[in-house]
């Protein structure tokens, strides 16, 4: 997988024997009627590869605790978990800048943290206190910033939106994309293919991207689905399909076809091939529909925190105790980030006639029944 390890080292790594960048070859990714010229080897820095893994650890530790927090009650509701998926929102995210636009399902608290939600507010989202990033309202399926349009809770309905929010981007002329993501069991919504089409029709700038985890729900992608291969499923949208598992494979490849789209040629439709460790949601056990041998074999020989954690080794970029202290950081963030969700208060009462529309301080707004009123205030 190691290329080459460029021998440009400043003084500090010199005295350590490190370099300061490496270069790896990428797995190959399947195309569909897409005429694109992609890279077959990814350069890697050192400060890059120390990010993305501080960035995945975090995600995969905040999935962890939410997991644990579930359990003790302190999460009610709905809680989709986003471990083994890491490497497509911060493969993505390194490809992409803060001004373009992310519009995903209900698995999507890894998505708000690479937007810049602290794991903190994300945590406390989930227990519903005010010190979320939504105050609470929103919970696990509902997470937002100002680039980030959810988080969404019906199978699919994002799609078609984040092919508004292209068209968006194209009516506006102002050189952003927008990555609209679904997985495998929304693929066959008819509301997909619409959107293909629209969004073909005016070229608009949108990956629509398939997290192929392969299983939606308790069902297994091959199962579901007469055509399982996804990136082909556009027609006549140009697709591809990439290894997840592999953030340098999701960083470059997004990034060539991100800057295609940015020239103008419209739509592409991604597949991403990953792997979720828990099941669909916490009331799925995840071992019915598949062996748990099935999942040790995924976390032994394509966990993507592990891979990256062996390309920076490889690639002489860090020292295993510069991992194990970057680790420890990741934990303290998280072990945090629990204690705020569990002190940040509940929300008041006054706040649920808040945050409704724009443009509304001091209008009366009716409660649950006609007899309940409240004001609305910033």
């Amino acid at each position: 997988m190691l290329r080459q390890c460029v021998t440009r080292l400043s003084r500090a790594h010199l005295a350590r024997g490190l370099a300061t960048e490496a270069t790896f070859d990428l797995p190959e990714c399947k195309l569909h009627r897409f005429d694109i010229t992609l890279p077959t080897t990814a350069t890697l820095n050192r400060d890059d590869a120390l990010a993305y893994y501080k960035d995945m650890t975090i995600i995969r530790r905040m999935e962890t605790a939410a997991n644990a927090m579930y359990k003790s009650k302190e999460i009610r509701g709905f809680l989709h978990l986003y471990s083994g998926q890491e490497a497509v929102c911060v493969g993505m995210e390194a490809a992409l800048t803060q001004k373009d636009s992310i519009i995903t399902a209900y698995r999507d608290h890894g998505w708000a943290y690479t937007r810049g939600v602290e794991p903190r507010a994300v945590l406390a989202e989930l227990t519903g206190r005010s010190g979320g990033c939504q105050k609470g309202k929103g919970g696990s399926m509902h997470m937002y910033t100002d680039t980030m349009f959810g988080g969404n809770g019906i199978v699919g309905a994002q799609v078609p939106v984040g092919a508004g929010i292209a068209f968006a981007h194209k009516y506006k002329e102002d050189g952003r994309v927008c990555i609209s993501l679904y997985g495998d069991g929304a693929a066959n919504q008819g509301q997909i293919f619409e959107a293909f089409n629209l969004a073909a029709l005016f070229k608009s700038p949108c990956m629509f991207t398939c997290e192929n985890n392969h299983y939606g729900m308790g069902t297994s992608d091959v199962r579901a689905a007469a055509n399982p291969h996804y990136y082909t499923r556009g027609d006549a949208v140009p697709g591809i399909k990439m290894d997840g598992m592999n953030v340098l494979a999701v960083r470059e490849f997004t990034k060539a076809v991100t800057d295609w789209m940015r020239a103008g040629n419209g739509p592409v439709v991604a597949e991403v091939e990953t792997y979720r460790y828990y099941g669909h949601s916490m009331s799925d056990p995840g071992t019915s529909y598949r062996t748990r041998d099935e999942v040790q074999e995924v976390r032994k020989t394509k966990d993507p925190i592990t891979q990256l954690k062996s390309f920076i080794l490889e690639g002489e970029l860090a020292t295993e105790a510069e991992i194990k202290e970057l680790e420890a950081e990741c934990r303290k963030i998280v072990d945090e980030g629990v204690a705020f969700a569990r002190s940040s208060p509940e929300l008041e009462t006054h706040e649920m006639f808040n945050t409704i529309y724009v443009d509304m301080d001091g209008v009366r707004v009716r409660g649950a029944d006609s007899l309940t009123y409240g004001i609305h205030s910033p």
